[in-house]
């Protein structure tokens, strides 16, 4: 069983609503997904034998959420080297920004110049399209799941 681990940031909540909605889809097909608390991850570097999703939605000027940050930053700054994870990221934004999905933007970049690797890429859901995100979400997720199986299968 291949585990998944879940990180969110989130302003009002639509982030961590659809990363909890993943986690339980997620271990319905298997997996065993453990969604990561904000204050819990400030340390924590994602195992490269392990696949990581990131949910995040875009605050201020394309900025990431607060609770996100100690993480993101931390990575940032001991910067360590995965090339061996596989990782995706669920941006949540509003188009009428120009700063749409900024943070997941930023988290997709810093995890690429770390080595990690994308699954698929990056889902930005518009705010201006859908009132919830959560089904794109799953819906992404099918396409998600058939590429990692077919990629444990190999």
């Amino acid at each position: 069983m291949k585990k998944v681990n879940l990180v969110f940031g989130t302003v009002y909540g639509s982030a961590q609503f659809t990363a909890e909605t993943l986690e339980k889809a997620l271990t319905e097909l298997g997996y065993d997904a453990k969604l990561w608390q904000p204050n819990d991850i400030s340390q924590f570097t994602p195992p490269q034998d392990e696949l990581l999703v990131v949910v995040t939605s875009t605050t201020g000027q394309g900025d990431l959420p607060d609770d996100l940050q100690p993480w993101y930053y931390h990575l940032k700054e001991t910067a360590p080297y995965l090339p061996e994870l596989k990782y995706s990221v669920i941006a949540l934004g509003d188009s009428s920004y120009d700063t749409f999905c900024g943070a997941g933007k930023s988290v997709d970049e810093l995890l690429s110049e770390l080595g990690a690797k994308p699954v698929v890429a990056r889902l930005e859901i518009d705010a201006c399209e859908t009132m919830e995100p959560e089904v794109e979400a799953i819906k992404w997720l099918e396409s998600w799941n058939q590429i990692v199986k077919s990629e444990r299968a190999a």
